[in-house]
């Protein structure tokens, strides 16, 4: 009786990871069995797994929301997994730009001839490793999703197996991201030796109850704080914080575009939603020695992101030290230890994978197709923007990507009155509200630094000369879609944000 009640109560609010996981195994037959048959054989097939895929996210998203805000926490799989508001809009988000991410992509595989229908499985496997990573109640089910999570992603890091510089971005990937897990895996013994729990709401009870409180501060085990350093340092390798980030501009570099932009957009929400709850829920009590190093990572993060986007002369390094820069940000609402902190980070992530998503469905958009130069007309093999001087005098060749580009650009330097500005302003002010004046300072700094290098782009397209004519191939109606409701979202956020605060607002409630 108690077997079938627990197995009706997990079954409802699992079912959408549930159902993802039957749409992975069902696509895996179909693509294999169509595979071998020419009439559906590349690319065709690379298209319909595609789709579909996209469809089971959407699905997948249906049932999370379909199920309406859950009040109470509640503990699902023998308390391996938690099921909150927190969790259900993380999960929601990451469904939605996993379809963004596979729906961007599927010109650049048949451009690029990456005609392996396995792409959209593996984002798939993927995202459903950050759905179980957002769930986590347990060290131990942390541990494996993150395995799934990153396992998915060091395959998709090497996809373009041709490629030397895919294949040595995935081995790097591979072999520092094991480096991190053997670190997390290392923290959660330690932690499960000193308390002999391994359950993240009784791992937090159980530190208090067995510390002392000495002068107001509770004093813990030396072995529980070194525990909780390495399952922090192993996540924040996760989301490229300084100084973990070394490996982060060579796969950027080095991965299909299309694979870059996934990496930008979707996996960091599943870690930091995760990093919340440890530092707010289970280590909470333990504030002062975590909150440290939170701030040293954030400010490493927004100087080192900074100057290095300004030194670089590649677009997706310079996307890569962006994130970085970025991912500071998210630091600085987390350090904050509250649940204003925690509305800021949220705002913040959302606003930021929106605006990532859109440049990059430009940046995959904008493929070369001829040169003409003063004298004749050459043509030449298409291929896409590598450089950040090759934007130099697009303004004068496709007028609205350049707009949208400007646009977008001016919401990640922070612009007003545009969505980046109202996300990092509520950042600084909450901040400020915990007195964190150093980390305001160093984050209106790194501003000031973002503007130059995303400014540098807007003055190359609208003022860089430049004596020869390229013609781009037309962007697909899928892309134009994505990035022009993005922009219409960035222009326009200032307008009516309500609805979109509210949903964060109810989504920390939980907390």
């Amino acid at each position: 009786m108690d077997f079938l009640y627990l197995f009706e109560k997990d079954f409802h609010y699992l079912l959408p990871e549930l159902f993802l996981t039957s749409s992975i195994l069902i696509l895996l037959v179909y693509g294999v069995l169509l595979a071998t048959e020419s009439s559906f054989n590349y690319p065709i097939l690379v298209r319909n797994v595609a789709w579909l895929s996209i469809i089971s996210l959407s699905l997948s998203a249906y049932l999370l929301v379909n199920q309406g805000l859950v009040g109470n926490p509640l503990a699902l799989l023998g308390n391996l997994v938690i099921n909150d508001s927190w969790t259900q809009t993380a999960k929601v988000i990451i469904c939605l730009s996993g379809m963004a991410s596979i729906l961007i992509a599927i010109q650049y595989l048949e451009k690029e001839r990456l005609n392996d229908f396995e792409f959209s499985i593996i984002v798939l496997l993927a995202i459903l490793g950050m759905l179980f990573i957002v769930s986590s109640d347990d060290l131990m089910s942390l541990y494996m999703s993150i395995e799934l999570q990153s396992l998915s992603l060091y395959v998709l890091a090497c996809y373009k197996r041709n490629s030397v510089f895919s294949v040595e971005a995935g081995l790097k990937y591979f072999v520092l991201g094991a480096f991190s897990s053997g670190l997390l895996l290392f923290g959660i013994s330690l932690l499960y030796g000193f308390t002999g729990c391994t359950h993240l709401e009784d791992l937090g009870k159980l530190i208090v109850t067995s510390s002392e409180v000495t002068e107001g501060l509770l004093t813990v085990s030396n072995g529980i704080k070194v525990g909780l350093l390495f399952v922090g340092i192993s996540l924040l390798f996760k989301i490229y914080a300084v100084p973990f980030h070394l490996w982060v501009p060579d796969v950027y570099q080095g991965s299909p575009t299309a694979i870059t932009s996934f990496f930008a957009i979707t996996p960091s929400l599943s870690v930091v939603a995760v990093l919340s709850r440890l530092f707010y829920c289970t280590f909470h009590d333990l504030l002062v020695d975590w909150q440290l190093i939170i701030v040293i990572c954030s400010c490493l993060s927004i100087l080192i992101g900074s100057l290095g986007a300004i030194a670089q002369k590649n677009i997706k390094r310079f996307l890569a030290y962006s994130a970085i820069g970025h991912v500071g940000y998210f630091l600085m609402a987390l350090a904050t230890g509250t649940s204003e902190g925690l509305e800021s980070l949220l705002l913040y992530i959302i606003i930021y994978i929106i605006t990532s998503l859109s440049f990059f469905t430009i940046l995959l958009g904008l493929r070369k197709q001829s040169l003409i130069t003063q004298s004749t007309r050459k043509e030449f093999q298409e291929g896409e923007i590598e450089t950040i001087n090759q934007f130099q005098g697009l303004a004068r060749m496709q007028p609205v990507i350049s707009f949208s580009l400007a646009v977008l650009l001016f919401s990640m330097a922070g612009i007003p009155p545009l969505a980046g500005f109202f996300s990092k302003l509520y950042v600084f002010l909450t901040a400020v509200h915990n007195q964190l004046f150093f980390l305001v300072f160093v984050g209106i700094l790194g501003s000031v630094l973002g503007a130059v290098y995303y400014l540098r782009i807007i003055r190359l397209m609208y003022f860089g000369q430049s004596n020869d004519w390229e013609t781009f191939e037309w962007i697909s109606k899928e892309r134009s879609i994505i990035s022009s409701s993005s922009i219409f979202f960035v222009l326009f956020f200032f307008l009516y944000p309500t609805p979109l605060l509210v949903m964060i607002h109810q989504a920390v409630l939980s907390f």
